[in-house]
């Protein structure tokens, strides 16, 4: 019966999100040509797929590890290499897709990715080390060549630069939050309900993926770089090196979505352990579920920030970042304050874990603003001939802090590693106040006011 429950409250949410989208929708159809409609509603349905392959595999990517007799350390370990792996390859294949072209990068997503979701039949060790190197690899291509295709189509057929801020908040709502919602219920149905065990999401993953591919193939047209008929790969990436290096601006953009991320990501891997830190039985995908609610709510309350002319991004996000730290301050608290956990092996969430849990929906409503508001400043501030490439850039740093947490995950206990993703937030805020102070003044007001630099 509880599975029924969660399906009907996913049912109900969907409901809502959708009467008010549609509402949206009639407004927008006012001021927005057709050709722009079906243009947006293109990329929202491609994007959402794409989405839809990775967040199926989102709430049991730790527990499939599990499944399989792997301890902590060992699945840190496999986490390593993903991340590692993005970091080593990601700035090669952003650098790629400028140069090549970001529809075939979309298309290198699906088929790496899918790869990935094969490995997960075999509980061989190294087989699925070589699943993490595949997923490493589309996990910076998901985040940087459908973004950047996007934004080069858009200026390319002559669109208004605010109706981008719509696509982008859109995107959110939908792929990181009513698609995730789906993938979360999807997910649990096929372990729990269907008893199919933890390798179904990912078959489920590679479907939506395949079919999101095919799309891709006959309907999208081909951008790249303006320079890339007479940039070599190395001179992109020297390139995309010299506008971080000269932009302060691009700079602490990218430092930002660094330590976001990094936190972002490590939690990740860290909200399973600490919900069931006694081996409790939680429904991995209903909490996915519930989270990814509050993230659309944070992207819906986004939409309408970003729709009033006189809030800045750059403005807000420094309380976003702050509202973050203090959500994943949270378990370091309860241990300091001696919040002792009573759960035992097989058992219900503690009372501990719901305290978390309170903070962790907290923190997701933040990645749902922060995800829209970020695309947004990358838009006005990364240079459109690199954009690939420097937002690839931006992903190394995010990938080493979380390589080095990881890494420790064995050695230090939760606290230690929370502690640490707070940190990381608190000095995202104090850069935002910087580039805030960077951006004021009639030179932002006129920039914004542009397409991509």
């Amino acid at each position: 019966m509880e599975g029924y429950y969660w399906l009907q409250f996913g049912i109900l949410a969907i409901a809502c999100a959708g009467l008010e989208m549609q509402k949206a929708g009639n407004k927008e159809r006012v001021a927005m040509p057709d050709t722009f409609i079906s243009f947006r509603n293109l990329y929202l349905f491609v994007y959402s797929l794409m989405m839809a392959g990775d967040w199926l595999q989102g709430p049991y990517v730790y527990a499939l590890y599990q499944h399989y007799g792997y301890s902590t350390g060992d699945i840190g370990k496999l986490f390593i290499a993903g991340f590692g792996s993005s970091m080593i390859f990601g700035t090669v294949v952003g650098s790629m897709a400028d140069k090549y072209g970001r529809k075939n990068a979309a298309l290198t997503y699906c088929v790496t990715y899918i790869a990935s979701c094969v490995t997960k039949h075999w509980s061989d060790y190294n087989v699925l080390m070589l699943g993490r190197f595949f997923g490493g690899i589309a996990t910076s291509l998901l985040f940087t060549s459908f973004e950047s295709w996007l934004v080069a189509e858009h200026f390319k057929r002559g669109y208004e630069a605010e109706w981008l801020d719509k696509t982008f908040a859109k995107a959110i709502f939908l792929g990181n939050g009513l698609v995730s919602i789906v993938s979360g219920l999807l997910a649990n149905f096929l372990v729990t309900d269907m008893n199919m065990g933890p390798v179904a999401p990912f078959d489920a993953a590679a479907c939506f993926l395949a079919i999101g591919g095919v799309v891709i193939l006959f309907t999208w047209s081909e951008n790249k770089g303006d320079a890339s008929e007479s940039t070599t790969v190395q001179q992109g990436m020297q390139q995309a090196y010299a506008a971080i290096a000269s932009d302060k601006r691009v700079f602490y953009l990218g430092a930002m979505q660094s330590l976001f991320e990094a936190s972002m990501y490590s939690f990740v891997f860290l909200w399973t352990p600490a919900l069931g830190p006694n081996g409790e039985d939680i429904p991995h995908g209903m909490i996915f579920a519930t989270m990814m609610v509050a993230c659309m709510v944070g992207s819906s309350v986004a939409s309408r920030i970003m729709s009033r002319p006189d809030t800045r991004p750059e403005k807000y996000m420094q309380t976003v970042f702050l509202a973050s730290a203090a959500s994943l301050s949270i378990p370091v608290l309860t241990r300091s304050l001696g919040m002792e956990s009573d759960g035992y092996k097989g058992g219900p969430i503690t009372f501990e874990g719901k305290v978390q849990m309170l903070g962790f929906l907290v923190f997701e409503a933040m990645v749902g603003i922060f995800w829209p508001s970020m695309m947004k400043m990358r838009s006005q501030y990364v240079p459109e001939e690199v954009r690939s490439t420097v937002m690839n850039f931006f992903r190394i740093p995010l990938n080493l802090f979380v390589c080095v947490i990881l890494y420790n995950v064995a050695m230090f206990p939760l606290a230690a590693m929370f502690a640490m993703c707070t940190l990381f937030l608190l000095i995202a805020a104090a850069l935002q106040k910087k580039l805030e102070q960077l951006t004021e003044g009639p030179v932002y007001k006129k920039a914004a006011g542009m397409g991509p630099p």
